[in-house]
């Protein structure tokens, strides 16, 4: 099963959402190079609706059958109990947590004018609420572990989107949870760091049950022997690399990933200025704010945007 890098050999990665899709393939590939697993999975459907302990359990089959460790964990980390247990069950089976991996999430698809309070409630829970409480608490225990002289190398990845960086159309509850996911990164990494805890996050783009009606429309599927440049395997390299001890100092980072390509992402950063020096009227600042923007970069275009 291990691979002969074996990044993570002694390493116990939690992983949510790891039943299909993107979440099966980090499980995997972290077992491939070394670690011990916890699998979360609820099994539910694309929208969140439905239970199902199937998922979990196949790829915790498919790691034992390859001479791996691994256990389901069946919990809704986007509960308190759910995330604590979460936790809780990398301790009890395997006496220590290294790495978790958030990716747990589902779509509820709608334009604004359509999208209903239950829906955006959702969205937001299982991606926004589903990466903070098995953050949190998987933080409380590396900080105790820390105070208590055993500092750990530690590592988390967050899962955002392009969705959350650039915005797209007929997803605003999920662009603003995964624009909110880049957030707590950044907060948890500068908080985390002083008890050996770096936190990252990735922005994929992969065909999961999640965006396959959307690749199937604009790509061609790859011939025999070709390069399938949207299958989620192609993610996992970079999730196992930050999820080891070799990404030491590499921290507060979003990286968008996709095939065979890897892209930091830099973010928000200051551009034009302008300076009056004293309060400005509502017609001098709207002259000097298109001033700035004729010296600015223009944006990206939202994602579906005409």
């Amino acid at each position: 099963m291990t691979s002969s890098t074996a990044l993570c050999t002694g390493r116990v990665a939690a992983v949510t959402g790891a039943g299909r899709g993107l979440g099966r393939a980090h499980a995997l590939a972290l077992a491939a190079e070394g670690a011990k697993v916890v699998v979360n999975d609820l099994g539910v459907g694309i929208d969140g609706s439905g239970t199902a302990t199937g998922p979990a359990q196949e790829v915790v089959e498919r790691i034992r059958a390859a001479g791996g460790e691994a256990v389901a964990h069946n919990g809704d980390i986007a509960t308190d109990a759910g995330a604590a247990s979460l936790v809780a069950t990398a301790l009890d089976t395997f006496g220590r947590l290294d790495t978790l991996v958030n990716n747990a999430g589902f779509l509820r698809d709608r334009m604004l004018v359509n999208l209903d309070e239950d829906d955006w409630d959702a969205v937001m829970r299982v991606h926004l609420k589903g990466h903070f409480l098995p953050l949190r608490h998987a933080a409380a225990h590396w900080r105790a572990e820390a105070k208590a002289g055993r500092t750990p190398c530690a590592r988390v990845i967050n899962t955002s989107s392009g969705a959350g960086l650039l915005g797209s159309v007929g997803q605003g509850n999920y662009a603003a949870a995964k624009a909110g996911i880049v957030g707590l990164t950044l907060v948890a990494a500068a908080e985390m760091g002083r008890y050996g805890v770096q936190v990252n996050a990735i922005a994929p783009a992969a065909r999961t049950r999640m965006t396959e009606d959307t690749f199937a429309q604009t790509m061609a599927a790859p011939a025999e022997g070709e390069f399938d440049a949207m299958a989620p395997e192609n993610v996992s390299p970079l999730v196992v690399w930050l999820g080891s001890p070799a990404c030491e100092g590499v921290s507060g980072r979003v990286f968008e990933t996709e095939g065979g390509r890897i892209t930091v992402m830099e973010g928000w950063r200051p551009g034009p200025t302008a300076d009056k020096g004293a309060r400005w009227s509502p017609a001098e600042a709207g002259e000097a704010a298109l001033k700035l923007l004729g010296r600015a970069e223009a944006p990206q275009p939202v994602y579906g945007a005409r």
